[in-house]
């Protein structure tokens, strides 16, 4: 009964700033708001009904007392999902999954109703709002889910239910919260697990040693993609100038070369995770092709620039010791004749934090590259090196007013909480 009155409304809200007339308002806490203390308000403002787990709200009008008011949207979100009976893909991994939900969401749409996570919101919370938005019109769902602790994917996973998945790629990042690596693997490969049990079918990466690992006591319904094997989708990357140009072949189908508008080696197996997806679900080639095509980065993830003086890859808006290896070596790869690197700190990486920032500072030496380090886990390392170190962004935006790069090929990688995208102007 509690969870039918959903549909007497006209959806969710937890956030009485942008409450819709006759929404169902779900009181939620966090470290620095309790939704419960605005019960009235969002009332007032054409909820019609309120979910609180707080007693004090009990005897008010059109107020509906739970045990724990997250657990309920959780499970809300389950009981909606149940009455859908289409295709769900899960998407995880540590790093690309929100490119690889863009794309895979894109190339779908196509031929589909679909709908997709909607920017990042693939948490506890942002996953059953997301499978809240399905309506009777969806066809297929793509839904992104991300973790910081063990534990985190197997919660997401029951109340999403996915018939499909793909984990993007394991690597290292919040550690501080995963302790170790073999924290992160285990608790990627809880979609794996729910998948394999639930005879579902997975998508996967059969270049990647690591995934391969994970999924030797996964052998139903895998569906490769790759490039140095006869895959259900082989691709080949041609070129990176610096945007990415490549082909793909499934069966006797052999695409054209198709140019990018997205940088980096990295995703270019975010493509062929796209192209594998949709492919699976019948989209025609050339609406495969035509969607990776057309697609541009948003939101400071490898997006280029043109300034004045500079071409720059701005990609500010995530690192960890993965993705920032990743993207130096893709960085080091590409053609140009000046190259400048400014990197920031990593943030979240617990007991492994100074080891990881020297991995990158001895990266940066064995290539090469010039490179301006910035935050105060770089700044307190200094190692003896040809690279500089600033303490903030303040700091490296005082030095790059006084000594203008001019004719280079710049990468902005960091952690968001640098705060890098700040300096492009002066660029």
């Amino acid at each position: 009964m509690e969870f039918e009155l959903y549909y007497e409304t006209t959806g969710v809200s937890i956030d009485t700033r942008k409450i819709e007339k006759n929404n169902l308002f779900i009181c939620l806490k966090g470290n620095n708001f309790n939704g419960n203390d605005f019960v009235i308000q969002a009332l007032e403002k054409g909820a019609k009904y309120v979910i609180s787990d707080d007693i004090k709200n009990k005897k008010i009008k059109n107020v509906i007392l739970v045990e724990n008011s997250l657990k309920y949207l959780q499970n809300l979100a389950n009981y909606h999902r149940n009455k859908f009976d289409i295709p769900i893909i899960g998407i995880t991994g540590t790093n690309g999954k929100t490119t690889t939900k863009e794309l895979v969401s894109i190339v779908l749409s196509q031929k589909y109703n679909t709908l997709f996570t909607e920017g990042n919101l693939n948490n506890h919370i942002g996953v059953p709002l997301t499978l809240l938005k399905l309506k009777k019109n969806h066809e297929i769902a793509v839904i992104e889910m991300g973790a910081n602790k063990p534990g985190d994917i197997k919660e997401l996973v029951d109340i999403t239910q996915p018939t499909h998945g793909i984990v993007t790629n394991m690597g290292k990042a919040h550690l501080e919260g995963f302790i170790s690596f073999d924290g992160v693997q285990r608790t990627k490969s809880e979609m794996y697990d729910f998948l394999s049990k639930n005879n579902s079918t997975i998508f996967y990466n059969e270049d990647d040693e690591i995934l391969k690992s994970n999924l030797i006591n996964h052998k139903i319904n895998l569906i490769p993609y790759s490039s140095n094997f006869d895959s259900y989708i082989k691709g080949k990357l041609i070129s990176m100038t610096p945007y990415i140009k490549m082909e793909w072949k499934h069966q006797e189908y052999q695409s054209p070369i198709i140019e990018s508008k997205m940088i980096g080696s990295y995703n270019y197996y975010n493509f062929l995770a796209a192209i594998c997806i949709g492919k699976f679900f019948g989209v025609e080639n050339e609406k495969i092709n035509h969607a990776i095509s057309n697609y541009e980065p948003s939101n400071n993830r490898s997006q280029i620039e043109k300034t004045e003086n500079n071409l720059i890859i701005l990609d500010a808006y995530n690192a960890n010791p993965t993705s920032m290896k990743n993207a130096i070596e893709s960085f080091n790869s590409m053609e140009a004749e000046n190259k400048l690197l400014i990197l920031g700190d990593m943030f979240e990486l617990g007991a492994d934090s100074i080891e990881e920032h020297k991995r990158i500072i001895e990266l940066t030496k064995t290539l090469k590259l010039k490179t301006l380090f910035v935050g105060e886990h770089f700044y307190n390392i200094n190692e003896k090196s040809d690279s500089l170190f600033f303490k903030n962004k303040d700091e490296i935006k005082s030095y790059l007013s006084k000594n203008r790069p001019n004719n280079n090929l710049i990468l902005l990688k960091a952690s968001r909480g640098i705060g890098l995208e700040t300096i492009k102007d002066i660029l």
